[in-house]
């Protein structure tokens, strides 16, 4: 008997700022055009670092076309009906509806390709990024190098004046090398943290 299956399935991207996620996902979105896939990019709005229009960017400014969304169920919106693969930047900015709907569209057979911050700048999990890691099949987790030791980055140090940021500020504020650096975990340091 044959049963046809389908190709479905999520990954992640994940790792601090500066660990080249958005540079991942834009090399993966260009063997998906060499392969001639229907492919669509979404990003939260909130991320303006390098542009406002619909493109991401990543540090060393290669940019794709992306569609901007505010909320997770924009995706479903805007989903072409052919779609093969749907790819998100910068995650952790989205609600927790993006990890149901990831695994609806992989369910549906798309592939679906997630990245973001796996941790906030106090070094806790970031948004709904925990499961999306947990619900994915295969998980990319990138490293960056430190600012400080030299030694492999994991997470990401906010920088407020010249110091680091307190466990009490704002977790978003959108920002790059002027407010972040990557930092290993003995480097990684948060004001008052509890």
């Amino acid at each position: 008997m044959y049963h046809s299956y389908k190709n479905g399935f999520i990954e992640v991207v994940c790792g601090p700022m500066f660990a080249g996620k958005t540079e991942e996902l834009i090399r993966r979105a260009r063997r998906l055009r060499y392969a001639k896939q229907v492919y669509q990019v979404f990003k939260p709005v909130i991320d303006n670092r390098y542009s406002t229009k619909g493109e991401i960017v990543s540090h060393n400014l290669l940019t794709e076309n992306a569609i901007l969304i505010e909320n997770s169920s924009d995706i479903l919106e805007k989903l072409l009906p052919n779609v093969d693969a749907v790819i998100i930047d910068e995650a952790q900015f989205l609600d927790k509806g993006i990890v149901k709907i990831a695994d609806q569209l992989a369910d549906r057979g798309i592939r679906v390709i997630v990245g973001g911050l796996d941790r906030d700048f106090k070094g806790e999990p970031f948004g709904p990024m925990p499961e999306l890691l947990a619900i994915a099949e295969f998980v990319t987790k990138l490293t960056a190098i430190c600012v400080k030791t030299g030694q492999p980055a994991t997470r990401t140090q906010r920088i407020i004046d010249g110091h680091p940021a307190s466990y009490d500020d704002p977790i978003i504020v959108v920002g790059a090398s002027e407010a972040y650096e990557p930092r290993s975990r003995h480097a990684h340091e948060v004001l008052n943290k509890k």
